[in-house]
């Protein structure tokens, strides 16, 4: 069986590796960023799922811990194109982890006024 390894970019000079935040795409190390994931839900479109411990199956899209990154990937819409997911997606489960404090109406409607 041959296995590649990650295109030197993808690491740091320690061997570490690296990851893009689909929030403000800086680049940081992977045990910096939270790995989240997309599953489908049985009704319409996908849950977006924390990966805390980087073990979920699927495709994995990287973000900052923070409100600010998880605000600015929201309004750019980049889970979906990262996770190549298309239809509605719950995040949810996300606002919950970074904005323990934030309901998610209180999320969905700050992001409804950014929008208008």
């Amino acid at each position: 069986m041959v296995q590649h390894e990650p295109p030197i970019s993808a690491r740091s000079p320690s061997g570490i590796p690296v990851r893009t935040c689909v929030g403000c795409r800086e680049r940081g190390l992977a045990a910096d960023l939270l790995r989240v994931v997309a599953r489908e839900r049985e009704a319409e479109g996908y849950e977006l799922l924390p990966d805390p411990r980087r073990r979920l199956p699927g495709r994995g899209a990287w973000l900052h811990p923070v409100s600010s990154c998880l605000a600015i990937a929201e309004k750019r819409r980049a889970f979906g194109r990262a996770l190549r997911v298309s239809g509605f997606l719950d995040i949810s489960a996300v606002v919950r982890l970074i904005e323990p404090d934030r309901t998610e109406n209180e999320y969905l409607e700050k992001n409804r006024h950014e929008h208008s």
